[in-house]
């Protein structure tokens, strides 16, 4: 389901442009895009070209959208650990001047941190074991 996340991300509403981008069965990608949307990852909003029958695009939601750091997260993962010789399959850049952007571990104070330097501590919300 993320390919299709991904895909939507780069722009893509339509089952047909899902479908060709991904060479998903249409029964599988029916009822993957389902998911997404009961999850509220992306919302069917209707269209109609001239002439055509009403047909339904698939966009993002803010929740979808705020999928795309976990993409980028995984992209620079496969570019450090995967490459390809090609380089980069994607660059991400900041949308009004072009220049490449990052993803960075930031305390409060706006330091940046090494991944050696996290630490996963349970939240209130984890559950006791």
């Amino acid at each position: 389901m993320l390919l299709i996340v991904r895909e939507a991300l780069w722009g893509r509403t339509r089952f047909a442009e899902f479908r060709e981008r991904l060479g998903i069965a249409s029964d599988v990608l029916t009822d993957r895009l389902g998911k997404l949307v009961d999850n509220g990852i992306l919302e069917r909003r209707a269209y109609r070209e001239e002439g055509a029958r009403e047909r339904e695009e698939y966009l993002l939601t803010d929740a979808g959208r705020d999928l795309m750091p976990i993409l980028a997260a995984m992209v620079a993962w496969g570019d450090r650990h995967r490459p390809t010789g090609f380089g980069p399959a994607t660059v991400l850049t900041d949308a009004s001047t072009g220049q490449p952007v990052s993803l960075e571990f930031t305390t409060g104070d706006g330091r940046t941190l090494p991944v050696e330097e996290i630490a996963l501590i349970r939240g209130p919300g984890a559950l006791t074991s």
